[in-house]
């Protein structure tokens, strides 16, 4: 009889490993990351206003621009009332953030995306859009309204070439503005406990000024006001057009061809803020706050405390900033690139405060 030694024993069960228990919420994808940016006060380049200034980081989101919010809503919108099927080619005309919102969440979601930009677009901007899968292509951003080459136009072509193609048409699309009034608004009144006086946002496509501004404005029964920040060379303050230097904001075309979805009935003040003093402060932002920010950031904030500086003492300015400086190395924060556009950036901050 033969003996039998333990190991000789019946094999055991396999049994998987304990899946370790999760102590913090996990998101699905990076879609869940858009919204809920923070606010940061600006008490370096505020200091003594009236007014305190808070700043609305829009580069916390997973794309780097307020942009991923209404790229989001578009899509999600579309697919929901049968516009936009699985599968199919979005198709937009973007200076770069929608186009890298619309990548992203295309991305995520199985479309294929294809975008107009302009040939003054930064390398950065053109190197996330590709990392994201986008194809390029490259419009006369200068072209008019009327002119069949200019970008809006393009985009259409190109979408109508392609079957089953939908045009996101940022500048038309309701689900734009709607974004921001379903998500920035509300975000901002809780945020300040429902304490804000003065909204201050850029005005590009007009969707987040539009939207977020509505929103408040109807929360608080009309007492917040809401304030347009415009670059030189738009036409949105009743300026003549000419050339624009900031990235994402401002139109050169007249009011007629303005985009279908900004409401001039929001805003209580539209403000011009002068090119170098646009550059200057996303300089003085990253130097005095720590905050390495976007011309468009600057253009917003600049307007932001000029307003803090008139308000009564304990306002509360918000002002959106809508992407962070990562995207415009090669310009904002480029000496050379700065001279190109006719401004000297010797006179901009440079580490010392006032």
């Amino acid at each position: 009889m033969t003996s039998l030694h333990a190991s000789a024993a019946l094999p055991q069960a396999s049994v998987a490993p304990a899946t370790p228990a999760l102590t913090a919420p996990v998101l699905a994808s990076a879609i869940d990351l858009i919204g809920n940016t923070p606010l940061v006060e600006l008490t370096h380049l505020a200091a003594g206003l009236p007014g305190r200034v808070f700043a609305k980081l829009e580069s916390r989101n997973p794309g780097g621009s307020a942009k991923d919010r209404i790229a989001l809503n578009m899509i999600r919108t579309a697919e929901a009332n049968g516009e936009l099927a699985p599968g199919a080619t979005i198709v937009e005309s973007s200076s770069g953030n929608t186009g890298i919102g619309l990548a992203l969440v295309g991305r995520l979601t199985g479309h294929p995306v294809i975008i107009i930009h302009s040939g003054f677009i930064s390398v950065e901007k053109k190197t996330v859009l590709l990392a994201y899968g986008a194809q390029l292509v490259e419009a006369d951003w200068e072209a008019g309204p009327e002119d069949p080459n200019n970008a809006r136009a393009l985009a259409d072509r190109i979408a109508a070439e392609i079957p089953g193609a939908w045009r996101s048409s940022q500048y038309e699309n309701a689900a734009n503005p709607s974004a921001h009034y379903t998500t920035t608004g509300p975000e901002i009144w809780q945020q300040t406990g429902g304490a804000v006086t003065h909204f201050v946002a850029g005005i590009g496509t007009g969707g987040t000024i539009s939207g977020a501004g509505r929103y408040l404005k109807d929360v608080s029964d009309g007492r917040v006001r809401v304030i347009g920040a415009d670059p030189v060379g738009s036409t949105y303050s009743g300026s003549p057009a000419s050339t624009i230097v900031v990235d994402g904001v401002g139109t050169r075309w007249p009011q007629s061809n303005w985009p279908g979805i900004f409401d001039p009935g929001v805003t209580d003040d539209i403000r011009v803020i002068p090119d170098e003093r646009v550059y200057d402060t996303v300089r003085r932002l990253a130097m005095d706050e720590a905050l390495l920010l976007g011309p468009s950031s600057g253009l917003a904030i600049a307007t932001a405390l000029d307003v803090a500086a008139e308000a009564d003492p304990g306002s509360i300015v918000v002002v959106i900033a809508p992407d962070g400086g990562n995207n415009y190395l090669t310009k904002a924060f480029n000496d050379e690139w700065l001279a190109s556009a006719g401004m000297n950036a010797d006179g901009f901050a440079d580490g010392s405060s006032d």
